[in-house]
């Protein structure tokens, strides 16, 4: 019997609608982003080294993920061929802009119990964020994008080579000064559950029919 969709309507409103849905989310995941960085627990490979990034040139953690946005972008579209869809550019920029307007609003936890609820917190709410701005059908993330290329040149299947991704991104965080702890284990571990659920609450599922449902392992963006 399949699970029920509560908000699997949400996937069939008329093109604004949709631009709305897909603007909502990526509210929501630099939201989620900010409530994990600012937990100081650990962090995602790709937040680890964007904030690695910020400690050796001027610029905010949302600058550096736009800038790494635009970069991946170019490259798939040039190199790999990959369609680039309106909302993947729309992600390339909101979420950075979020991550950076949200930091004076998101709370700084004194406490270690604190830090961990919300960076639980977090990592739920990116689940849930997924699953939104997917649900809206506008293209896949830019680094969803890449993997996807890279896995169509190098014939590899789409979890071993986002494996080998977010390794190599996760090991140049450390070396940056990027904030890696026991935080980015639970991420790991949680972040796909966390996916999993926030998309089939639209009805979606890893690998659905979705334009931008490409969500094949326990990372996103």
């Amino acid at each position: 019997m399949p699970r029920p969709a509560p908000l699997a309507s949400l996937t069939r409103l008329p093109l604004p609608g949709r631009y709305a849905l897909l603007v909502f989310g990526l509210f929501l995941y630099g939201l989620s982003l900010r409530l994990m960085l600012d937990a100081r627990v650990g962090l995602a490979p790709w937040e680890a080294f964007h904030l690695g990034v910020t400690h050796h040139l001027p610029l905010s953690i949302g600058m550096v993920s736009v800038l790494t946005g635009v970069l991946i972008v170019t490259f798939t579209a040039l190199r790999l061929r990959e369609r680039i869809g309106p909302g993947t550019v729309i992600n390339v920029i909101l979420i950075g802009v979020f991550l950076d307007l949200l930091g004076p609003l998101v709370p700084d936890p004194a406490t270690f119990l604190g830090r961990w609820v919300q960076f639980v917190l977090g990592v739920a709410l990116l689940g849930f964020a997924t699953g939104t701005y997917v649900a809206a059908g506008l293209g896949a993330g830019p680094r969803d994008g890449l993997i996807l290329g890279l896995s169509r040149r190098t014939g590899w299947d789409v979890a071993r080579v986002r494996t080998g991704i977010e390794l190599v991104v996760l090991a140049l965080g450390w070396l940056l000064g990027g904030l890696v702890g026991w935080g980015t284990l639970v991420f790991a571990l949680g972040s796909g559950p966390a996916m999993s659920a926030g998309m089939a609450l639209y009805g979606l599922r890893r690998g659905a029919s979705r334009e931008a449902a490409t969500i094949p392992a326990p990372a996103a963006r």
